[in-house]
């Protein structure tokens, strides 16, 4: 259990530097991060451990795979959740997407009210939204994300939410325990 949080710690913190500096999550970054995962706990817990890793990464690059393909993420980030998945497991995974997602939400609206710009892209949002319904097409809205809308790293999200699950997984359990 240390072991893994160290692992995944540290893999994060070079993640994090890449996706900020360079705004590319490099594939040798990802691919590492998954064979270390895998080969981690194949090692320690042999078979069983071998089929939490690559369950775990299956569920990250499942669940991330949807978002690439409406264009909400990167595809980085798709092989991100994957090594994290390989990393720490199926549960781990799931609980961070949703704690990522929910931290990327509240940076947008942080980004939208600070540029004063929230009314008028939530206005051309739903424009676009109604075009792309009316078109039957998802041009309008590749269109609005291109033009439009304000973007950051996804990394901004996923480590506090990273942080927020292995909090509610571990701390809190640990706490409760006592």
């Amino acid at each position: 259990m240390l072991w893994n949080t160290i692992i995944l710690a540290v893999f994060l913190i070079i993640v994090a530097f890449y996706d900020v500096r360079k705004h590319k999550i490099p594939n040798w970054l990802n691919v590492t991060g998954m064979l270390t995962g895998i080969f981690y706990h194949l090692l320690v817990n042999k078979l069983d451990g071998f089929l939490f890793s690559i369950f775990g990464l299956l569920v990250g690059l499942g669940i991330m795979l949807v978002l690439y393909v409406f264009k909400a993420i990167g595809a980085g980030d798709v092989k991100l959740f994957a090594a994290i998945g390989a990393i720490s497991g199926t549960l781990f995974t799931l609980y961070s997407i949703m704690y990522s997602i929910i931290f990327a939400g509240i940076i947008a609206i942080i980004i939208l009210i600070f540029t004063k710009t929230l009314l008028v892209n939530l206005t051309l949002a739903g424009l676009h939204i109604l075009e792309s319904i009316k078109k039957k097409s998802l041009t309008p809205l590749d269109e609005f994300k291109n033009n439009i809308s304000n973007r950051f790293p996804f990394i901004y999200a996923v480590v506090p939410g990273v942080i927020v699950t292995y909090y509610y997984m571990f701390i809190e359990v640990v706490q409760k325990v006592q």
